[in-house]
C-alpha cells in the first residue's frame, strides 16, 4: 500500500487565475492532520470579511510581497519570510500591501493536537 500522496500546484505565478487565488491541499493528498492552502493574491486585493474559527489554529507564512494582517483589530505588517500564528478565536483578515502578488501558505490545525514534534516523532530505519 502507497504510504505518501502527491499533487502537483503547477506555477505559483498562475495561482492568482484560480478561483480565490488559492490551492486548498485537504483534498487532493488525503490531509488527516491538517489543512494547508497555497494564496496568491493581487495587489489592492482585500479579504471582503473578518473571520475566525472554532477549533482551528492558522499558521500563515509568507512567500512573497508585503501584507497587512488585521487580527482582533490590530494590523500586523508581514512581508516574505514572515510568519503569524493566530488562535482559532481571534478575528482576522488580510490584505496585499504591495506593488507584487501577495504570497502565502497558510496551515489550519487544531489547538493542542500536537503531540510530538521534530525528532521526537521520528526513528531511525
Amino acid at each position: 500500500m502507497k504510504q505518501y500522496e502527491t499533487t502537483e500546484l503547477g506555477k505559483l505565478d498562475e495561482l492568482i487565475g484560480l478561483e480565490n487565488g488559492k490551492v486548498f491541499l485537504h483534498d487532493t493528498l488525503a490531509l488527516t492532520g491538517c489543512e494547508i492552502s497555497v494564496n496568491s493574491v493581487p495587489k489592492g486585493f482585500k479579504v471582503p470579511f473578518n473571520h475566525k474559527h472554532k477549533e482551528n489554529e492558522e499558521v500563515y507564512i509568507v512567500l512573497k510581497g508585503n501584507g497587512i494582517l488585521t487580527v482582533d483589530n490590530e494590523k500586523i505588517r508581514v512581508k516574505e519570510g514572515s510568519a503569524v500564528k493566530v488562535m482559532p478565536e481571534a478575528v482576522r483578515t488580510l490584505e496585499n500591501a504591495s506593488e507584487e502578488d501577495f504570497r502565502f501558505i497558510c496551515i489550519q490545525t487544531k489547538t493542542n493536537s500536537l503531540t510530538q514534534f521534530g525528532l521526537g516523532d521520528a526513528e531511525l530505519c
